[in-house]
């Protein structure tokens, strides 16, 4: 038996051996490591075919196909603004032909609804004369303005098609720092591009691009052209609409800003059901807290925004609200700032009342607002 036993193991080491000889020298005779191929007389290793449909680890292949085919690109034209004596044979003669050529813009869109319902940004349609859609599968379609909200960059546009792919929303609201995040659209008019990278920060404010800011910023690469495009998380679901970037040169240099798609859903049912979104307002000049304006006022609230002005017969006037009060609350919700008291203002239901917490020098005041609706503004912000 001892002897059996001797032979076996004796055996069984032979065969392992060559076994390791072989796939170290031979792997094609075990089929693995690829297969043997002949080019020009040189033998060749090549890597078997992967199985149809399979992504390597760590590919976005699958969100990027998912969210791709619902982003489009949009082609703007504009009249030219003629000169008042461009009709003028010696104007002409002297100066020639001004400003014939249309100017042409550039974006792109998200499709959000089978009905043809197109999220972009407002800067990107705003003016133009005619509106140009692009699907991802080579179709065209005038689109047609349904509604804008200059206040946060958005507008919503239409197009008569059917067999329309949808992107699907996703919760901005669950994005959290690190989170990794797609950016897709047609930079400098190149052709639908995906970028990637991470959440860098949320909830940016105070840039002074929108009247309402609640920014998502991502390092994924942004440039122009990719605005109206969409930010997609992992798994392909809409995040936010890429708005704008930080640049010195034009280009990307790692800092975008994409509005969430919470604030893009509100913005799209005010503009379908409504024509427009209708916000709060109290009519009151807010400033955030500064040791000149505390002294000036004599406030001792330490948080809060200061109501340097009331408007006469306003909402907030009729509630009771001075020059010198400082809202720390609306409707249960502490503000800090400015940007946080314009957002908690405009989220409350014109007509209905609702309770803001005022510091009036050592007291603590509650008052019940009832905010009328926000007047449109005369024009849009400036883009950046």
């Amino acid at each position: 038996m001892r002897r059996f036993w001797l032979l076996f193991s004796q055996a069984v080491t032979v065969l392992l051996a060559a076994y390791f000889v072989v796939a170290a020298l031979k792997p094609e005779w075990l089929g693995r490591g690829g297969q043997l191929t002949a080019a020009h007389g040189v033998t060749l290793l090549e890597a078997p075919a992967p199985p149809a449909g399979s992504a390597p680890p760590g590919s976005f292949r699958q969100a990027a196909i998912k969210a791709s085919a619902a982003v489009v690109s949009i082609n703007t034209s504009k009249a030219p603004e003629r000169h008042p004596q461009a009709n003028d044979p010696w104007f002409r003669f002297f100066f020639g032909e001004q400003g014939s050529a249309p100017q042409a813009g550039l974006g792109s869109g998200v499709i959000i609804s089978p009905d043809g319902y197109i999220l972009t940004n407002n800067h990107v349609v705003e003016g133009a004369d005619e509106i140009e859609v692009v699907l991802n599968d080579s179709r065209r379609s005038i689109a047609k303005v349904i509604g804008t909200d200059p206040d946060t960059d958005l507008a919503i546009l239409k197009v008569a098609l059917d067999r329309l792919p949808v992107i699907t929303l996703g919760n901005s609201d669950a994005l959290q720092v690190g989170d990794q995040v797609l950016a897709i659209g047609n930079p400098f008019g190149v052709g639908q591009t995906v970028t990637g990278g991470i959440v860098s920060a949320l909830g940016r404010n105070q840039l002074g691009i929108n009247t309402f800011e609640n920014f998502i910023q991502t390092d994924a690469a942004i440039n122009p052209g990719n605005s109206g495009g969409a930010l997609v998380d992992a798994n392909g679901q809409l995040m936010g609409i890429n708005t704008a970037i930080y640049s010195r040169s034009g280009g990307s240099m790692g800092i975008g800003f994409a509005i969430p798609v919470s604030t893009a859903k509100l913005v799209l049912e005010g503009i379908v059901k409504d024509g427009v979104v209708r916000r709060g307002w109290i009519g009151v000049e807010p400033a955030d807290l500064s040791p000149e304006l505390m002294e000036t006022f004599g406030v001792k609230a330490k948080r809060g925004v200061l109501i340097t002005g009331v408007l006469q017969n306003g909402p907030a006037a009729q509630a009771g609200v001075r020059p010198g009060d400082v809202i720390v609350a609306v409707a249960g919700k502490d503000v800090a700032n400015v940007s946080e008291l314009l957002s908690g203002v405009a989220a409350l239901k014109p007509g209905e009342a609702s309770r803001f917490r005022v510091m009036r020098r050592d007291d603590a005041l509650d008052l019940n607002v009832t905010p009328g609706l926000r007047p449109r503004p005369a024009r849009a912000p400036q883009q950046r």
